[in-house]
């Protein structure tokens, strides 16, 4: 693996991870009961989770080109995007085990918004004011109940769990199939990359329209007392867990993606 390639997959797994620990708000803003400004943090968290997804384009449109250039056969650069994907699994199950961790910085991080209403001097508090040390201070690992429980009632549908695995999928393999798509025919590789978002809209508005809103509607139940604080727990679990599937299952839809963009920029 060269430089550049291990550049990006520290991109991919850093916007990945950044999407995993995101969960996390959630349960901060139910411990804190301050709802309101937990999602507003949420909603920055994934925000820059999925648009810095689109970021990666010009660094793996590089590779690419020169792939090509060079005459690298595609068999290769196939070999540097599964790098990728492996890379968003691996920062799925990273942040899986730092949710505990960050689900307590996340509390002061909230506590500390309501008082400041400010995003710059929150993060320059988390930076520069003792936040990363209260990371240490904070550290913990996932409880076995957590696992264990996860026959229980969780508040989230098997088709919601569906819908979860899809998403991420289609959404971790949006950009790179518009750029493999390029390998498997350069004629079209400027059209191509152009069109990811025939495979990760669909999966931004799932997860914007019907994901999200789901999880919002459980926190009210939650802050309400209709349902517990560690039924939610049980659900964000089965939540993380389908976005370690959907990352992984995104491998075996690469091909097939970039093959249907392909497709769609020759009858353009």
């Amino acid at each position: 693996m060269d430089k550049q390639l291990l550049l990006i997959c520290a991109l991919t797994f850093i916007i990945h991870l950044i999407g995993t620990l995101a969960y996390s708000v959630r349960i901060a803003g139910i411990r804190t009961r301050r709802i309101a400004v937990s999602l507003a943090l949420f909603s920055i968290l994934m925000l820059l989770s999925r648009t810095s997804n689109s970021f990666l384009g010009p660094f793996l449109a590089k590779r690419v080109e020169t792939g090509i250039d060079q005459h690298v056969a595609a068999s290769t650069l196939l070999a540097d995007f599964r790098w990728l994907l492996f890379s968003a699994s691996l920062a799925t199950i990273l942040g899986a085990i730092l949710i505990p961790t960050f689900q307590r910085a996340f509390c002061r991080a909230v506590e500390h918004f309501q008082v400041h209403r400010s995003v710059p001097k929150l993060l320059l508090h988390a930076v520069f004011k003792g936040g990363l040390s209260y990371l240490k201070t904070s550290a913990s690992l996932p409880k076995p109940a957590n696992v264990t429980g996860l026959r229980q009632k969780s508040g989230v549908s098997i088709s919601m769990t569906a819908m979860n695995v899809i998403a991420t999928a289609l959404w971790t393999v949006g950009v790179f199939a518009a750029l493999y798509a390029g390998v498997l025919d350069p004629s079209v590789r400027v059209t191509s990359s152009t069109l990811s978002s025939i495979i990760n809209g669909g999966a931004t508005i799932m997860m914007a329209v019907f994901i999200d809103p789901h999880m919002s509607g459980m926190t009210d139940d939650v802050i309400e007392g209709r349902i517990e604080e560690s039924q939610f727990r049980r659900a964000v679990v089965w939540l993380v867990g389908s976005r370690l599937a959907g990352t992984l299952i995104a491998q075996f839809l690469l091909v097939p993606s970039a093959v249907v963009i392909v497709g769609v920029a020759k009858g353009l």
